[in-house]
């Protein structure tokens, strides 16, 4: 059985006699509710009483909506269960994972590019601060992908970038701000993602490097984070086939599985070998990554054999209720293995002071909501002072001017609401306007077929000085790529004058996209879309400051042409 008295959980006798006693009263019914961390539900979709009543699960998930909705449904819910629950959040990028009107503080690149761990740190205090006004108790972050494969459509911003040792320094740094106000970090995606170029959502993905590379980059930083009291690890539907094979020399490729199924992973290579004890949970169960990998009613069964604690999210609810509670019932999950799981989900409950030895709330949710906006708005503009990166400026254009360029063709790609993970920060508008109120005279593209199949540089050069493009093609869930997309009628849109007319190119969230532009002079990175992040890209494209971004990854791609 688990051990409570040691790392992460550090259990008083008082506190595990708590637990043991509360795992041995529950019936089998509560305790199948505790695997589950399901969606977060809306008080005008469900009665939340009824929901609790009758599922009773461990942990829930909020998408972000406004505060005091938030607050009103958390306090409910935790008020009607028997064990308080897990509330999570995607705290990956600031407090408005939870709640809209949270800061977005900025994207882990950008921290990663500041060459600070302060930054981390802001990152984890102020998404804790306002997740905890709410009730929030759990951050689904840091995450410690490294972004190996700049083609890879999902970690991109959202990592620390391509270096194992600042990964970690940033994860660590994080964890702190987010212990500061008692908000329990999950690190993601074991085994690791970032080394395929596709995303997990829509297939297994896969970690391909050898055992001991593997071990010398993710392993180090999930055993360093392990031997420092790390509560939870959340499992992606990602291969290690790597290790899989030194586990079980001759398995055959057939047999191997992602992670969130595989034994041979989690309590193989996470428990004995790195020596987890804490909680492990799957990454969301709705994605394709995951189903594809057996027949559902299955999965769930091998899901928690193999080690696995809780289940994130359903597709039908009561489906996946009903067989894991008939797995129970034949003997395919046995008692002491749901035993098990129970055990360290209200260990951790209790470590985390969520949960008090006479069954109550630990974590106070406030009283009075306070968000500090103005504050922690002041936090994000100088994150984004030290962040912004220079990638190049081949022909000197910067500094730009209205009086040497007065005429500004604005080109914004992206910049679309659609997608998850997409922070939904548009950014049109706030070039358009820093731009006209620092004298530039604006106007952005249109297409126009005399332009397209008639007109020549001299045309481009009587209608504009200085071409400005600017790319917000975010990070989002359930795509295959974040690489540019051009007009496709003869790539209208593309800066085919770039020789010709000085053309500058700022980049507000992926950082490569010089791969699909290597012939511009003038590259900048931001790394994230939000208001201080603009604010900070004019000022020092205009020479108000100086860049002091360091890029966390390659943005040239190793392509010989962008370094030219």
């Amino acid at each position: 059985m688990v051990n409570l008295k040691a790392n992460p959980y550090h259990l008083t006798d008082e506190q595990v006699a708590y637990v043991e006693g509360k795992v041995a009263a529950m019936t089998t019914d509560e305790k199948i509710g505790q695997l589950f961390f399901v969606i977060g539900q809306d008080e005008k979709m469900v009665n939340l009483d009824d929901f609790i009543d009758k599922y009773k699960p461990g942990g829930m998930m909020y998408r972000p909506g406004p505060a005091a909705d938030l607050k009103r449904q958390i306090q409910q819910i935790q008020g009607r269960s028997d064990i308080p629950l897990f509330f999570a959040a995607n705290l990956e990028s600031g407090g408005n994972g939870i709640i809209a009107e949270g800061t977005w503080l900025g994207m882990p690149l950008q921290m990663a590019a500041t060459d600070d761990t302060d930054a981390a740190f802001q990152l984890g205090k102020v998404a804790s601060y306002e997740a905890n006004q709410v009730g929030c108790n759990m951050s689904f972050a840091p995450i410690v992908d490294i972004d190996y494969n700049f083609k890879n459509p999902i970690t991109n911003t959202r990592t620390f970038g391509s270096d194992p040792a600042r990964v970690l320094r940033m994860a660590q740094a994080q964890i702190k701000g987010l212990d500061e106000n008692q908000v329990i970090p999950v690190i993601k995606h074991f085994p690791g993602d970032g080394v395929d170029d596709r995303d997990q959502h829509l297939l297994s993905s896969v970690n391909s490097l050898s055992a001991d590379d593997w071990s010398a980059t993710y392993g180090n930083i999930y055993k360093t984070l392990i031997d420092e009291g790390v509560p939870s690890v959340m499992i992606g539907h990602i291969f290690q086939p790597e290790w899989e094979r030194k586990l079980q020399p001759g398995i055959e490729d057939k047999d191997l599985k992602p992670a969130s199924a595989s034994k041979l992973l989690i309590d193989g290579l996470l428990r004995s070998e790195l020596g987890f004890n804490g909680m492990a949970m799957t990454d969301a169960t709705a994605m394709v990554g995951y189903n594809v990998i057996l027949p559902r009613q299955e999965l769930l069964v091998e899901t928690i054999n193999a080690g696995i604690d809780m289940i994130l999210f359903n597709k039908n609810i009561d489906e996946d209720y009903a067989a894991v509670t008939e797995a129970v019932a034949n003997g395919t999950i046995s008692a002491d293995r749901l035993d098990e799981a129970v055990t360290r989900i209200l260990g951790t409950k209790v470590a985390q002071n969520l949960v008090t030895t006479d069954g109550k709330l630990g974590i106070a949710i406030p009283e009075e909501l306070v968000l500090k906006t103005e504050e922690h708005l002041a936090i994000a503009e100088q994150i984004a002072k030290k962040s912004v990166t220079l990638v190049k400026d081949r022909d000197g254009i910067l500094p730009i001017s209205a009086e040497k360029t007065p005429r500004v063709r604005l080109v914004v790609l992206g910049d679309s609401d659609g997608g998850g993970f997409k922070e939904g920060g548009k950014v049109t508008d706030l070039f358009k306007d820093g731009l006209e109120a620092l004298g530039f005279q604006v106007t952005p593209y249109a297409m126009d077929f005399h332009e397209m199949f008639e007109e020549g540089v001299e045309d481009l050069q009587n209608k504009f000085d200085l071409a400005f493009y600017v790319a917000n093609v975010e990070t989002a869930s359930n795509q295959t790529t974040t690489r540019l997309n051009w007009i496709q009628l003869m790539a209208a849109n593309a800066p085919w004058f770039a020789a010709s007319i000085p053309t500058v190119f700022v980049s507000t969230a992926n950082p490569y996209h010089l791969y699909d532009v290597p012939f511009l002079s003038t590259f900048v990175n931001a790394y994230t879309g939000n208001p201080a992040s603009v604010a900070a890209v004019l000022r020092k494209v205009t020479g108000q400051e100086d860049f002091e971004g360091v890029s966390p990854v390659d943005a040239f791609c190793g392509d010989f042409q962008a370094k030219l």
